[in-house]
């Protein structure tokens, strides 16, 4: 992993060009949920394909790039669309962003994505706020040599997500009158979605939600020793007795009217994950 820290060092020299700060906070954002960045006083927008060693983003509504700058004062990096392993990737490439994010200097991570609801008590556009997660990934970003200047060999994953996160958010949602569900995600390699009987046999493991993204960073963020806080979207039902084809463009709108509330929510939070 030594070429890991030396490939984000060089990623971290580009961006220190453009934005000299130091980011408290690194924040992924997933399918149709870019509109966030609009709330943030915007220092710059590094495209992807500028700064070393970083991924490119290819799935629809992905706007690749880099936003660095402050959100309630609170200095952070955000990449506006993310990489999958579907897209031919690595995992260690798919979680590169994040050590970067780490040797910017941001302590907390905080992860977006729009996923398929297996919980019947969900609904679309619900906001479900990530306290665990189950990996069905063929592989795993820490394999390989390990680097103790990055983390541990064994990395704990006893709380993946911060207790105290997901409680401050759970309360801005109560206090912003917003529904948000508190369940498990199951991520998948992709890029088809599942048959019926994959989600009869998702859920019985005990997953309320499943998707192809997200886990691979927070493994890599806890590994670094950053706190962490995902939310997903419902943007499509995956119900096996009432199962219907996917639709992108449907599921871009759902994702979009979703964002528009968790949008506000993570806005609301965003001053409390700053360090007392």
């Amino acid at each position: 992993m030594q070429h890991i820290r030396q490939q984000a060092s060089e990623a971290v020299e580009r961006i220190r060009r453009d934005w000299p700060d130091s980011p408290v906070v690194g924040m992924i954002l997933g399918t149709g949920l870019g509109g966030l960045t609009e709330q943030i006083e915007v220092a710059c927008r590094i495209p992807y394909d500028e700064i070393p060693h970083f991924p490119r983003s290819t799935a629809p509504s992905h706007a690749g790039q880099l936003v660095c700058g402050s959100l309630h004062g609170v200095p952070l990096v955000a990449m506006d669309g993310r990489c999958h392993y579907y897209e031919g990737y690595s995992l260690q490439q798919v979680t590169f962003p994040v050590r970067v994010m780490k040797a910017l200097g941001a302590e907390t991570l905080v992860v977006t994505s729009a996923v398929g609801g297996m919980n019947p008590q969900y609904q679309l556009a619900d906001i479900v706020i990530l306290e665990d997660h189950i990996n069905l990934l063929p592989d795993n970003p820490l394999r390989g040599v390990n680097d103790d200047e990055l983390g541990p060999r064994f990395p704990d994953m006893s709380e993946p997500y911060s207790r105290d996160l997901i409680e401050i958010a759970r309360q801005t949602a109560l206090n912003l009158s917003i529904s948000a569900h508190k369940g498990v995600l199951i991520v998948v390699p992709g890029p088809n979605l599942e048959t019926r009987a994959e989600y009869r046999m998702l859920r019985l493991m005990g997953a309320d939600i499943v998707g192809m993204s997200t886990v691979p960073e927070i493994i890599v963020a806890n590994h670094a020793g950053m706190k962490t806080v995902g939310f997903s979207i419902v943007t499509d039902m995956c119900l096996p007795d009432a199962l219907e084809p996917a639709d992108i463009d449907s599921i871009l709108k759902v994702a979009a009217d979703g964002g528009a509330k968790l949008e506000r929510l993570i806005s609301e939070m965003f001053p409390q994950l700053a360090p007392a």
